[in-house]
């Protein structure tokens, strides 16, 4: 009996060790093994130097800063344009807020282990932002499911100290031709597809981003310039910037980073 005992507490899970909060602001979720990590340094832009998406910054600063204040606040989802800065801003609003307001990224992958997150979130005194970036599912992907216990909370429901932020491409979380398929090959098609769609349905905040204009392009451009202080004159600038674009075939605040790294590098100036 005593070896079979032996064997089981072996066979056992590790008992999650108690994660230090006060470590870093921001973490990372790691699901195997189930784990915190702590993120001293997150990658960010300030949050002036966001051109072209005025109305969701102000409206994803508010509702920041309302659950940083302990008041009532909506889950959020950036959709829309790749490259238009959804996730720089949801890192940046962050960064303004500031507080005991912590940030925490799960991936997609590790949505299946968000109920042990939350519980370890739950016991906390800190308040918390739930991000996960580029979130999308297809084909018979189920992790949407876990990811309805962040949204309702089930029994228990969604801790009062979690607010849960998504970027997404894509409106519905989920490519327009799967919907169609699933309307197309189900019994009862509004069903089929309902459970799956309705998932956006629970963000209280739906916050769409567009592609920029080239006057929005440069204006990003010209203000990571000002901000890091590379000198080039406005003709200049909006030859090589327009020709840039031109060459990767689109234009987003992504594209104005990409070229403006570019011309740093040029210039000799460090970032």
């Amino acid at each position: 009996m005593n070896r079979i005992a032996s064997a089981l507490e072996r066979l056992a899970p590790a008992a999650l060790s108690e994660p230090d909060l006060d470590a870093a602001n921001a973490f990372v979720w790691h699901s195997s093994p189930e784990q915190l990590m702590p993120v001293v340094d997150v990658s960010r832009v300030s949050l002036d130097l966001l051109v072209g998406v005025d109305r969701a910054r102000d409206t994803l600063l508010a509702n920041t800063t309302q659950f940083g204040d302990g008041l009532p606040a909506n889950n959020a989802l950036l959709w829309g344009a790749r490259g238009m800065g959804k996730s720089s801003l949801v890192k940046a609003v962050h960064a303004a807020v500031g507080g005991s307001l912590k940030l925490v990224e799960i991936q997609r992958e590790d949505l299946a282990s968000v109920s042990t997150l939350l519980a370890i979130l739950r016991q906390s005194e800190h308040r918390f932002l739930l991000f996960c970036d580029d979130l999308s599912f297809d084909g018979d992907d189920a992790a949407y499911k876990s990811l309805k216990a962040v949204l309702d909370g089930g029994v228990e429901g969604r801790p009062d100290n979690v607010l849960f932020y998504a970027t997404s491409n894509r409106r519905h979380l989920m490519p327009r031709d799967m919907i169609e398929n699933e309307k197309s090959t189900a019994i009862n098609p509004s069903e089929a597809v309902e459970e799956k769609v309705s998932l956006s349905d629970r963000f209280g905040l739906w916050l769409g981003f567009h592609p920029c204009d080239q006057d929005q392009y440069l204006k990003m451009i010209r203000g990571y310039c000002d901000s890091y202080g590379v000198s080039i004159d406005d003709s200049d600038l909006r030859a090589q910037a327009i020709e840039w674009q031109a060459t990767r075939g689109a234009r987003s605040g992504r594209v104005a980073w990409q070229f403006f790294v570019d011309l740093a590098g040029r210039k000799k100036i460090k970032l």
